[in-house]
């Protein structure tokens, strides 16, 4: 019989996930994290008397959190609670026009009406074209490791691989959203849904059009307390289920014979295991922690890294009603902003500002008469080039400034400040230069082109997160973690 112990290397939230598959499937499991608190890019930070979600700020396809408890043995309203959020977004355009989204679909096309009438009806196209590609592609490309070839060809399958051309893979996300509305706002709307996966618009194929019916019709959600409330409660699973948490534990190398996995180095010692479930960036892990395969990290490495992003952690003196839970501030020109971004690899002159406000909903995450901003800026991946010391001021000095176009002078309200670029993500986090999102979508095969699941060149090794199969956001990166589990437990003959 082999031995059923797993070392998982990392701590973010695939890991976790697949931690709790693989202990409730009866494997031991270690699990090794080189920072003080679990969670990844899914964190929090509390300055003073403001709290802080620092990664994801919006929950969605709730029924993977739940399937994920359900496996468990427990409940998930025992753990948390999920409140759904109207307006899901505030939109501010840069022509002063402001527009409320919503999950509801009256509220939506009244919204939509105010600003462009004509475009109602096409709103409900546009749902229904959304819908047709997340019924055609959900189960084989978020629910399926499709690099699994016996799972590829199962016959439920057979309707997607057929129709293929359905899904909308050869137009970009921006030329489709273009052929549903007129209003150039509602088309940089819904363009922004191809940032959710840190890539392009105007080269992200349209398949991502997928996104907006995950929001708008299954719904966006907040968790109470924050977003790491999450953490917390996998966490508390993981312990009831005897997985050995390690902090501050870093994973120095996985090592092999060359075929096999034989252990990992763990702050100098060698803790030996013939299965790795490794978490870490799936580029860094092969660059960094796997010796013997320079080739192939080669290869690995150019695939073009994501979105990164500017963070500023405010917390500001006074309430701003003008401001909902989450809100955005477009850029004058979306195609510029992404061309500075991802061809150039320069800091945008103009960037999207997103603003979420946890306190809206949770007024103990900010004093009383004060709230918590954090401020999301898309960014450019590293590049040896950039100097971020004098980008943070200049950012600071932009995103004030266009607040100020909006009505919004805080300039003498900020009381608490944190600040993270994307330096920041690649060494807190061992994110691909920067990369919040692990891989850009930016080509029309790039769902083929994520990391499998499952090592091609080492028995024993598997990947969960963003970097991998199936992609980036809170319920992909759980079902990662289900994936790679599901594949150990696969070889142990546990499950098909």
């Amino acid at each position: 019989m082999k031995n059923k112990k797993v070392v998982v290397v990392g701590g973010g939230l695939g890991a976790l996930s697949a931690a709790i598959y693989l202990a409730k499937l009866g494997f031991s499991v270690l699990l090794f994290e080189k920072n003080e608190k679990v969670g990844g890019k899914v964190n929090e930070v509390v300055l003073d008397n403001y709290r802080f979600d620092t990664g994801a700020s919006l929950l969605t396809m709730l029924s993977v959190i739940d399937d994920l408890f359900t496996f468990a043995g427990v409940t998930r309203s025992d753990y948390l609670d999920f409140l759904p959020i109207d307006p899901l977004c505030r939109y501010f355009f840069a022509d002063g026009s402001v527009m409320d989204a919503s999950a509801d679909i009256t509220k939506m096309k009244q919204a939509i009406e105010k600003i462009s009438p004509e475009d109602v009806g096409a709103y409900e196209r546009f749902l229904s074209y959304s819908e047709r590609i997340y019924n055609l592609t959900s189960e084989i490309f978020m629910y399926t490791p499709i690099h699994e070839f016996k799972k590829l060809i199962k016959s439920r399958h057979f309707q997607t691989l057929f129709r293929l051309y359905q899904i909308d893979p050869f137009r970009t996300v921006h030329q489709s959203v273009s052929r549903f509305f007129s209003d150039p706002r509602l088309i940089q709307l819904f363009d922004r849904y191809a940032t959710y996966n840190g890539s392009d618009p105007f080269q992200a194929p349209a398949t991502l059009n997928i996104i907006p019916y995950i929001e708008y019709v299954l719904g966006g959600f907040y968790i109470k307390g924050g977003i790491y409330r999450l953490i917390d409660a996998l966490v508390s699973v993981a312990n009831e289920l005897d997985v050995q948490i390690h902090r501050s534990s870093t994973v120095e190398k996985i090592c092999h014979d060359g075929k096999r996995i034989m252990g990992v180095q763990v702050n100098g010692e060698i803790i030996k295991t013939e299965y790795v479930l490794c978490n870490t960036d799936a580029v860094i892990a092969h660059r960094e922690l796997i010796d013997g395969y320079r080739s192939i990290s080669k290869k690995l490495s150019r695939l073009e890294p994501s979105l990164s992003g500017m963070v500023f952690l405010w917390g500001v003196n006074g309430s701003y009603p003008e401001l909902a839970h989450h809100n955005i501030i477009f850029s004058s020109d979306y195609r510029t902003e992404f061309e500075q971004i991802f061809k150039y690899q320069h800091v945008p002159d103009d960037p999207t500002i997103y603003i979420a406000i946890t306190s809206k909903t949770d007024i103990e995450h900010a004093p009383e008469g004060c709230e918590n901003w954090f401020v999301l800026l898309n960014m450019p991946y590293l590049i040896p080039e950039q100097i971020w010391d004098q980008e943070k001021d200049r950012m600071r000095s932009v995103v004030k400034d266009k607040l100020r176009q909006v009505g919004l002078n805080i300039d003498k309200h900020i009381e608490m400040e944190k600040i993270y670029t994307p330096v920041d993500f690649q060494d807190m986090y061992a994110s691909n230069r920067g990369s919040i999102y692990g891989i850009s979508s930016n080509s029309r095969t790039t769902a083929f082109k994520r990391i499998p699941n499952r090592s091609r060149i080492l028995d024993g090794l598997y990947f969960s997160g963003g970097s991998v199969h199936p992609g980036g956001g809170i319920p992909l990166v759980v079902l990662s973690g289900k994936m790679a589990a599901t594949l150990i437990a696969e070889d142990f003959g546990l499950c098909e």
